[in-house]
C-alpha cells in the first residue's frame, strides 16, 4: 500500500509550478499505484504536463531498438551473430568480426560518432550520417567483444540494420511492429525538422536562473540511439507488453534481460538495459540524457514493479526518483 504522502513527493516539488515539468509513474502488478504530472510541457504557451505528454526518451529508446532487433530475430529474419559488415557497403575489415550481438551489448569497439563530427557541421545528423562517419574510421577502441563501452554509434547502426532487413524506415517499423501491437498509439520517432510529435513536451535548460528552450542540438535527429517520444500512459502499455508475449516470446524476453557483459560499475548489460540489484532483487534500468530532457526507467525482474520518470529539463535527476518509487513499493 502506497501512503497518502509518498516518499517521492518531496523530490517532485522543484517541478511544480510555471517551470519545466515531470511525469512519473509507479506500476505494481501492472496497476498504476502512484502517478504525478507537474510543471509545464511548453513554457511559451503555458501548456501543462499531463500523463499523456510525450517526452523525448533519449537513451530509453535503446530498449525499443533492441526489441525491434529481437522481434526480427524471433521471426527468423536475422541472427544475432551475423556480422554487421554484411548489411553495409564498404566497411573497415574489422567490421567482419562485429556482430549484431556486439552492437546490442555495447561491445563492438566502434568509435563514438560524436568524436567524428566536423566542427563546422551546421545540420542535424541522422543515422545514415553516423554510418558515413564511422565507416571511414579504421581504428577501434577495442577488439569486438573484448570490453563494454557505451555506444550510441552501435544503436544508430542497429536502426539501419532494421531498415535493411525489414525493408521500411526504422520509424515506420517501430510504429507498425512495436508501438501498435503494444497499444502505444501516441508514441513516435522524431524524424528531423518538421517531425510532428503529438502532445509534445519541449526541452529546457537553466541559464542564469532562467529556463531557456534547448530542445534540439546536432544529434537530436538520430533515431536508433535516442529518437523515441513517449508518455507515461504509453510506457505503462510498454511495460505490460514486456511482461507478456505481445512483442517477444519468453525465450527472447529472457535473452533481453540476460547479463551478457559486465560494465565498469560492476553491473551488467543485457540488450538495451543495464542489469543490477536492489537489495536482493534483480532489476533492469536505463536512463536517458539529451539536451533539454532527462528520463529513467527501472523494472524489477523477479516481480512486477516498474518506475518511470520523464522530465523536460536538463538539470533533472530522474534515476534517484525512480529508485525512490521502487523502494516505496517494497
Amino acid at each position: 500500500m502506497i501512503p497518502d504522502t509518498h516518499p517521492a513527493d518531496n523530490l517532485l516539488r522543484p517541478f511544480d509550478g510555471n517551470v519545466p515539468g515531470i511525469s512519473v509513474l509507479l506500476l505494481v502488478d501492472g496497476n498504476a499505484v502512484y502517478a504525478r504530472s507537474l510543471g509545464m510541457a511548453d513554457l511559451e504557451r503555458s501548456a501543462a504536463v499531463t500523463i499523456a505528454t510525450n517526452f523525448r526518451l533519449a537513451s530509453l529508446t535503446k530498449q525499443f531498438t533492441a526489441v525491434a532487433i529481437l522481434r526480427l530475430a524471433a521471426h527468423g529474419a536475422l541472427t544475432l551473430d551475423t556480422p554487421i559488415a554484411s548489411f553495409f557497403g564498404q566497411t573497415p575489415a574489422f567490421w567482419r568480426q562485429i556482430s549484431i550481438h556486439h552492437l546490442l551489448t555495447h561491445t563492438s569497439g566502434l568509435v563514438d560518432y560524436e568524436e567524428l563530427i566536423e566542427p563546422n557541421t551546421a545540420t542535424q545528423l541522422c543515422d545514415r550520417d553516423v554510418l558515413d562517419l564511422v565507416q571511414r574510421v579504421e581504428r577501434s577502441y577495442a577488439a569486438p567483444g573484448a570490453a563494454f563501452r557505451y555506444s550510441n554509434t552501435g544503436y544508430c547502426l542497429l536502426a539501419l540494420i532494421i531498415e535493411r532487413v525489414a525493408g521500411q524506415p526504422f520509424a515506420a517499423f517501430l510504429r507498425d511492429q512495436v508501438f501498435a501491437p503494444a497499444g502505444m498509439h501516441f508514441s513516435a520517432v522524431y524524424q528531423g525538422e518538421g517531425s510532428v510529435i503529438p502532445r509534445r513536451a519541449w526541452g529546457y535548460s537553466l541559464h542564469d536562473g532562467v529556463f531557456v528552450r534547448t530542445d534540439q542540438n546536432q544529434t537530436s535527429a538520430t533515431q536508433g540511439d535516442g529518437g523515441v517520444y513517449s508518455s507515461i500512459i504509453d510506457l505503462e502499455r510498454w511495460d505490460a507488453a514486456l511482461a507478456s508475449d505481445t512483442l517477444l516470446p519468453e525465450t527472447w524476453r529472457t535473452a533481453m534481460f540476460t547479463p551478457h557483459v559486465a560494465t565498469p560499475s560492476g553491473d551488467h548489460y543485457g540488450y538495451g538495459w543495464f542489469l543490477t540489484n536492489i537489495r536482493s532483487e534483480r532489476a533492469a534500468c536505463h536512463t536517458g540524457e539529451t539536451i533539454g530532457f532527462r528520463t529513467a526507467m527501472v523494472r524489477l525482474l523477479d516481480r512486477r514493479c516498474t518506475a518511470i520518470v520523464l522530465a523536460n529539463r536538463s538539470e533533472a535527476e530522474p534515476l534517484p526518483i525512480a529508485w525512490a518509487l521502487v523502494e516505496a513499493a517494497q
